[in-house]
């Protein structure tokens, strides 16, 4: 079982930057492959970024690749995602999930609130 708690949402300016983390419990943390998903008012959830147990491959949707940037760091139990040059579109609510590696994701976080103004 992993336990996932997202922070560092808010509310910021389009061009600028947040840093979303991930605070995982449960001692498989390390093996699981890990991601970030948002969702939009009125839009179905949609994948952002994921990263393997290693750290050592990151996938990025079109939409912010560039601009995101995922890590994990294995030894605290976290994962993180940088945003940067935020646009309005980017508004969401982003949640944290893990998984096993081919296996999908059936943990997530509750999610945190992300809204750039224009």
């Amino acid at each position: 079982q992993v336990q996932l708690v997202e922070s560092g949402g808010g509310l910021v300016q389009a061009g600028g930057s947040l840093r979303l983390s991930c605070a995982a419990s449960g001692r498989t943390f390390s093996s699981m492959v890990m991601a970030w998903f948002r969702q939009a008012p009125g839009q179905e959830r949609e994948f952002v970024a994921s990263i393997t147990w290693s750290g050592g491959t990151q996938y990025y949707s079109d939409s912010v690749k560039g601009r995101f940037t995922i890590s994990r760091d294995n030894a605290k139990n976290t994962m993180a995602l940088r945003m940067n040059t935020l646009k309005p579109e980017d508004t969401a609510v982003y949640y944290c999930a893990a998984g096993a590696a081919g296996a999908g994701f059936n943990f997530w976080g509750r999610g945190t609130q992300v809204t750039v103004s224009s």
